[in-house]
């Protein structure tokens, strides 16, 4: 249990897979959370096999950082049956916690993983603290806050609620339009079941009606005047608002996103970790517009939820042009970065380099080449000058007046 008074609440990052599980650490999450190819509400991320959760909690903890593992599905018969081995593996991995939501499986957890923290998720829909205190009475060690509450609402919860029950809060990413993202829509609509994991977001869809008597001809749902997307919900950004959530007494902020790739991941850690540690909010908000996101809102924390009514797109304003994967001395004031290409840049660009617990550098790519891969009939290919790399997955290197930390990322303003 952490000193509410004397230490930061726990920065909670999301990893669909292993590349976004190091990405996390390495920009300074404090725990992790991930599913495995079952029982979790994110089928679509690469996730991880059972036996492969052992080495990502090794990953974690040697990087100092916690690993949660969601368990959070709606539970029928079968994945009953199926869950106590399930569990006993999880605990046998070293897990530090289960984030689940149904109780027959909150039940079965206390049985068979018996070494492992339970996290009651945001599906369970807690946003009292006499619910919080059941669940506390039952064996949790932590409750996820019901994404309808308000910052008052979950400061009287803490108020209210046993003291050694600790509250985890959202503060980033994707919102649902249902409660607690409890919905049926795209179970019915598209045969996929958003409470098993495999959500079809008909939320997002354009929606027009056909007049049965005018086969073939379609007339907008409008909220307003402004268009069709009814359900829409805006994305969540609290990143300038820490302060009030961690006055209301939140004890871990959660951001949202396992199906988002690594570089996803890292600017979002990055921005949140550095106002964590004193950064000015305003910089932190700056990094959020770089990834991709829909219009950003404050969600339910100051009022009702907002929509985007009128269309549903991404803003960015940045691409990732590469990965940083080594950098060495070039001589004086020089330094030769190797990096693999995500994104199209050139001889002359200025990139944006994203390195842990530092601020975002500019960096002007100088001496640009190409560094084919060996094969047989050319062991040791020399490097190929070059006035753009184009070449995605490829590796490029280049001069630069900035040293840059492997395992950083490169960016360049979208046109």
């Amino acid at each position: 249990m952490r000193n509410r008074e004397t230490s930061s609440p726990e920065l909670l990052a999301p990893v669909g897979g292993r590349a976004q599980l190091e990405a996390a650490v390495r920009f300074g999450a404090d725990a992790v959370y991930f599913a495995c190819d079952r029982f979790g509400l994110r089928q679509r991320a690469s996730n991880f096999a059972l036996d492969d959760v052992p080495a990502a909690v090794v990953c974690a903890h040697t990087a100092g950082a916690k690993a949660y593992v969601a368990v959070n599905a709606l539970m029928d018969a079968d994945d009953v049956a199926a869950l106590p081995a399930y569990l006993e593996a999880l605990d046998a991995a070293g897990a530090d916690a289960l984030i689940v939501s149904d109780l027959g499986a909150f039940s079965l957890a206390r049985r068979h993983a018996p070494h492992v923290d339970l996290h009651v998720s945001t599906q369970a829909g807690v946003m009292n603290a006499e619910a919080a205190r059941m669940w506390y009475e039952l064996g949790a060690s932590r409750v996820v806050c019901a994404r309808e509450m308000s910052v008052e609402d979950v400061a009287r919860m803490r108020a209210d609620a046993p003291r050694g029950l600790e509250l985890e809060a959202f503060v980033h990413g994707a919102m649902c339009m249902a409660v607690s993202g409890r919905c049926l829509l795209s179970s019915a609509m598209a045969g996929r079941s958003g409470n098993k994991g495999h959500c079809a977001q008909p939320c997002r869809w354009s929606y027009a009606l056909v007049e049965e008597q005018r086969p073939g001809e379609f007339y907008p749902v409008e909220e307003d005047v402004r268009g069709t997307y009814v359900m829409n919900a805006q994305d969540l950004c609290m990143v300038e608002h820490l302060d009030d959530l961690i006055a209301a007494g939140v004890d871990s902020l959660k951001i949202e996103g396992r199906n988002k790739k690594a570089f996803y991941v890292a600017t979002v850690v990055h921005a949140y970790r550095r106002v964590l540690d004193g950064a000015d909010p305003a910089e932190g908000a700056a990094e959020l517009a770089c990834v991709s996101h829909r219009p950003y809102s404050t969600g339910f924390y100051y009022g009702p939820a907002e929509q985007s009514s009128e269309r549903d797109g991404y803003i960015r304003e940045c691409l990732h042009a590469a990965d940083v994967r080594a950098c060495e001395p070039a001589g004086p004031g020089a330094w030769r970065v190797e990096a693999m290409c995500r994104n199209r840049f050139c001889e002359g660009d200025e990139l944006e380099a994203l390195c842990p617990h530092r601020s975002v550098v500019p960096v002007r790519v100088r001496n640009l080449v190409w560094l084919p891969e060996a094969d047989e009939d050319d062991p040791h290919p020399a490097p190929v000058a070059v006035s753009a790399a184009n070449r995605s997955a490829e590796r490029y290197a280049f001069e630069t007046e900035e040293p840059l930390s492997p395992g950083g990322y490169l960016r360049i303003r979208a046109d």
